[in-house]
């Protein structure tokens, strides 16, 4: 079926327009990286939203924390590398938690700025590190240990695998250049 509309600038036929869904599409119940996206939104926005209204600070703030933490003396671009996102972000957030004195920076090596939790900032890590494992809860409550163990196991597969992917023009796909831990 076409519709007849009035482009603004005068340039389409009717028959250009499809006002009819396509028979060959992605179904979105079934395809997985679209199920995992929802999953990490959801995840990331519930979140996002309880580390704003307890303690000001949002999901990339509290990654930066946790990394830190386990991390003592990362740079910016060893924290971008492991939560896998723009040294932009990271950036943000080291502002906003050396300003709230909850991290300090370093003068390092090469012009390296190494990063430390103050003990106000290990204070804040220990309050908000409930909120971001309640996420964890959420979506393994049902699943015995074995299978968690699994599910970790095939996930850090699947980000082995898009690792060792290239993006044509772009290099290696994003996605934390840092090994995670192992279960």
């Amino acid at each position: 079926m076409t519709v007849s509309h009035e482009w603004p600038n005068g340039g389409r036929a009717a028959e250009d327009i499809l006002s009819e869904p396509m028979t060959n599409v992605i179904d979105p119940e079934n395809f997985t990286p679209r199920l995992l996206a929802l999953l990490s939104n959801a995840l990331v926005w519930r979140e996002s939203h309880e580390l704003r209204r307890r303690f000001g600070l949002g999901t990339n703030d509290w990654r930066v924390l946790s990394v830190i933490a386990m991390r003592p003396g990362a740079s910016a671009t060893e924290v971008s590398e492991f939560i896998g996102v723009n040294k932009a972000v990271v950036s943000k957030s080291v502002t906003t938690l050396a300003a709230r004195a909850l991290i300090v920076l370093l003068e390092g090596p090469r012009g390296t700025r190494p990063m430390y939790l103050t003990r106000a900032g290990a204070q804040m890590h220990d309050d908000m590190l409930p909120v971001s494992v309640a996420g964890q809860d959420l979506i393994l409550a049902d699943l015995p240990a074995a299978e968690v163990a699994a599910l970790n196991e095939t996930l850090r597969g699947m980000l082995d695998r898009l690792r060792g992917q290239q993006v044509e023009g772009d290099g290696a796909v994003p996605v934390g250049a840092v090994s995670l831990p192992a279960d």
